[in-house]
This record gives C-alpha cells, structure tokens and sequence, in this order.
C-alpha cells in the first residue's frame, strides 16, 4: 500500500484547531493516495516569523533502537525518505554530529526542483549548508562533503580544538566557527552561532550523542520521529544518548502519520 494519510488529526498550535482525520494541515483532503512534496512542505512548515527554531528528524524502531548495524537506514522506508528530503528541502542548515557523517557516509546537500521556488521565496539558497559538529575534526576531508559542497560546508567546534585540524578543514573549503571555550561545542552557542549567520531554520539529524546534548541543554523545539514497524534486539542507541535531564522534557503531538505500518510522528516542546 503507497499512500499517507493521518490517523490522528494535525493540529496548528497557534489555535489549537485540528483538521479532520484525512485531511492534511493545509485543510487539502488526501483521499487515501500519498502525498504530494507540496503537501508535505506545507505540512512540515517552519513557524512563520524569524524566530530560530531547531528541530530534528530521527526513527527508531518498536523497541527503542535509533540505528541498526550503526546505520539509521535499515529502519526507514520510502516514505520515510520522502520525509526526510521534505525536511531538508525546507531546513537553512542541516546540524549533524561528525560520528554520524562517518557512518552514514553523508554528502552535500543538494538543490531539488521541487523546493526550488519555496526556497527562493523565502529568501533561502538552492540548498542547506550542512554544519559538522565534532570536537576533534576527525573528519575526511577529501570527501564531496568538503570539495565539492554547493554551499560550503560548516564546522562547529570549540576554541580549544586541534589546531592543524582546524587549518585542513578550512583548506579543503569549510568554514570553521567556534561554538564552545573548550574543545567540544555547547549546543546553545552552536544554534546561536548558526543563527547569527541568518540560518534560523535548523534540522539536525543525529546521531544520538548530539540529540541528547541538545535536549539536555533544552534548545530542542521539535521532534519529527519515524516510528518503523521492526525490532532489532541487541544494545543498539537509542535515539538520544548522553546527559540526562533533571526533569523529562514535555512535548505536545502535532501530526500523526501513518504509511505501511511506519507512524510519522511530530512533537513540539510545551
């Protein structure tokens, strides 16, 4: 079965009113068939204003595990890509940890067709920068992710990082900024810093380590969570990790989204 459609309600925040079961957040029924990017673009809007707002975009499986022989990817689906490149093609920069450029093999950002007039509208460039955060720079930087980006690909780290790495990052064409005093970078001066350079419309996709900072460090405003229909056993992460919270943090459901057993699930902190 190829479609998506919601089996809860999406709601809009601002006044609390849901639209019908079937109907996307635009009010434009879906009819049972899948949606098109437009829909889902509208559907995942950033809040208008030019507030900075970070969300991030992870699956996990039934039993709690955020990746799977390392990799994200064995948990997705289709579906869950047309989400995930929705999600890019609507975000100013992409926030991902160095472990996970590792292991997802990540590659620059690219401009789509489709999203080319949504971007252009609002004042955004034919694609996300994508911003490393890595405390070591231990990065490969003969990668497309570093020559051959669109946009030049961004380095968070903190001011007491290695200073050669720091040189053979800027080398190969990245742009460093300082995010932290120590070696490592604090998650709120790393989505001020982005801010700073008027990228207000933040995603970050992992991996599990620098979700958890961020939420420990409460920056995080939304979460967009696959829910794929699997089980994988063993000690996987989960999809955050690192410091606890004092108090669990609340987030409020926005949309519930179903498609072949996976639930596109979106929360916005309360």
């Amino acid at each position: 079965m190829r479609r998506l459609l919601p089996v809860t309600y999406m709601t809009d925040p601002a006044n609390e009113v849901g639209a019908q079961a079937g109907t996307p957040a635009n009010g434009s029924p879906t009819g049972g068939r899948e949606w098109s990017l437009d829909e889902l673009a509208d559907a995942y809007a950033y809040p208008e204003g030019d507030a900075v707002w970070l969300r991030a975009n992870m699956v996990s499986s039934l039993d709690g595990a955020g990746q799977h022989d390392g990799r994200s990817q064995p948990l997705s689906s289709e579906t869950d890509m047309r989400i995930f490149g929705t999600l890019r093609g609507l975000a100013d920069v992409i926030v991902v940890g160095a472990e996970t450029v590792r292991l997802e093999g990540y590659r620059p950002a690219r401009a789509r067709e489709a999203f080319a007039a949504r971007r252009a509208a609002a004042g955004q460039g034919p694609a996300p920068v994508i911003a490393v955060v890595t405390a070591s720079l231990d990065l490969d930087f003969s990668l497309p992710l570093f020559t051959d980006p669109l946009v030049p690909t961004l380095i968070l780290t903190g001011a007491a990082a290695p200073a050669e790495r720091v040189r053979a990052a800027r080398e190969a064409g990245a742009e460093v900024l300082v995010a932290g005093d120590g070696a490592g970078v604090e998650p709120a001066r790393a989505v001020a810093a982005l801010a700073e350079r008027g990228l207000r419309r933040q995603l970050t996709e992992g991996g599990p380590r620098l979700l958890g900072q961020f939420v420990a460090a409460d920056v995080l405003d939304e979460l967009c969570l696959t829910i794929s229909p699997t089980m994988t056993a063993g000690g996987a992460q989960r999809i955050a990790g690192g410091p606890s919270v004092a108090v669990p943090t609340r987030f409020s459901v926005v949309s519930v989204l179903e498609q072949d057993g996976f639930l596109f699930t979106r929360y916005r902190r309360i």
